[in-house]
């Protein structure tokens, strides 16, 4: 017997990347917020789309800009509960009480996706769709975050 099966996995490494990423976006609150910061990890991410050079990845493009798509949705809880302050002569990125339980919603929502479609792709057409998704929802995130600290920033310095 098999300990760890696909389907488990395909379950598992999701939810303990959200976990990771809870931890992880939770040190970084500690820490001063930059444009640096802020707009380098989709560009880190954007290094998955070589996963689509590989023939098995590729799927018709409805399916890829739907997954894009709903990941513009999933983006909309992030950007209203992401907000700046500024301590002292940093800006830090708020805490939001509501992150953890978004962040959980939508492992959940992705986890029900995930059960629905499993017999209609290929695992590594599925990663793709999902990579898309994540894609699409950081990006206008991070966007709207950049504009957020660079309006702060301008009052800070008075201009």
């Amino acid at each position: 017997m098999q300990i760890l099966s696909s389907p488990i996995l395909g379950i598992l490494l999701p939810l303990v990347m959200a976990i990771a990423v809870i931890f992880v976006r939770m040190r970084r609150q500690k820490k001063p917020a930059s444009a640096k910061s802020i707009i380098l990890p989709p560009f880190f991410m954007a290094t998955g789309f070589a996963m689509f050079l590989v023939p098995e990845a590729q799927l018709p493009p409805k399916f890829d800009i739907a997954a894009f798509v709903v990941g513009l949705f999933f983006s909309i809880p992030l950007i209203m509960t992401s907000r700046f302050e500024i301590i002292g002569q940093d800006v830090y990125l708020k805490r939001s009480r509501a992150f953890f339980f978004i962040l959980s919603g939508l492992l959940v929502i992705r986890l029900i996706i995930k059960l629905l479609i499993k017999d209609s792709f290929t695992p590594i057409q599925t990663g793709g769709l999902f990579f898309l998704l994540a894609f699409g929802m950081l990006v206008p995130w991070r966007i709207a975050m950049l504009v957020m600290y660079r309006n702060l920033t301008k009052k800070m310095s008075g201009t």
